[in-house]
């Protein structure tokens, strides 16, 4: 490979990670069988510790399924939003106008989460994870890293693909229902809910997050990156 090519590859690397937004309006049109085998094999390159890949998802693409799964989701969904107008007391105009398009956008794909060609739920095997984590005096999170990069990795594919998608784990909340639902063994956990498909209007684009200068520190906490 040349040094151009590599180069050129390299910034659509930095393209798909810049115009990964969640996109919550999607089409019903069905997503070809080819495609969602190159998302999955996304997710499978993901790193894992130890290499375990101590995931697996299940595509939920039958009807019957996917209604489940919305009615879990959406009563969640209203349970979650129905304490946003006290957040959005005092913010100013712009702040409060843009939450109420996340949360416009949030309620359509509430409605209509059973009409999406896919939704992909990641699940994962404690068991097979080296928890380094599990006996601090904290909420353990070292396991989710043997995870959500596959999560990341399939939905960065989509982007590659035209597809739109979003992450949640509202359905956490039910998961018991959830994992009788799917069959997912009981030793098993469910750890993220990704709804796949054609977007409604543009899908991704420009994201707006936090620099460098506001995330990053020089060599211990707290110190500006760039001094």
């Amino acid at each position: 490979m040349s040094a151009a090519s590599a180069q050129t590859e390299s910034a659509d690397i930095y393209t798909t990670m810049s115009t990964l937004r969640a996109v919550r309006r999607l089409r019903t049109d069905p997503i070809p069988p080819d495609v969602l085998e190159r998302l999955l094999q996304a997710a499978c390159w993901a790193p894992t510790g130890g290499n375990q890949q101590p995931w697996r998802v299940v595509v939920a693409t039958d009807p019957t399924v996917k209604q489940g799964l919305a009615d879990i989701y959406a009563p969640e969904w209203a349970r979650y939003t129905g304490g946003f107008a006290k957040r959005l007391e005092g913010l100013p105009a712009d702040e409060v106008a843009k939450w109420e398009r996340i949360i416009a956008a949030g309620d359509y794909l509430a409605e209509h989460l059973a009409e999406a060609p896919a939704i992909v739920v990641f699940c994962a095997n404690p068991a097979m994870m080296a928890i380094t984590d599990a006996g601090l005096d904290r909420i353990s999170m070292v396991g989710g890293g043997s995870v959500y990069p596959a999560v990341q990795n399939l939905m960065l594919a989509c982007v590659a693909e035209g597809l739109g998608c979003t992450l949640t784990t509202l359905h956490c909340f039910r998961e018991d229902e959830v994992k009788s639902l799917l069959g997912v063994p009981e030793t098993w956990a469910t750890v993220a809910m990704v709804p796949i498909g054609y977007p409604v209007g543009k899908g991704n684009g420009p994201i707006t997050r936090r620099p460098p200068a506001e995330m990053a520190y020089r060599d211990t906490f707290g110190r500006a990156w760039a001094s």
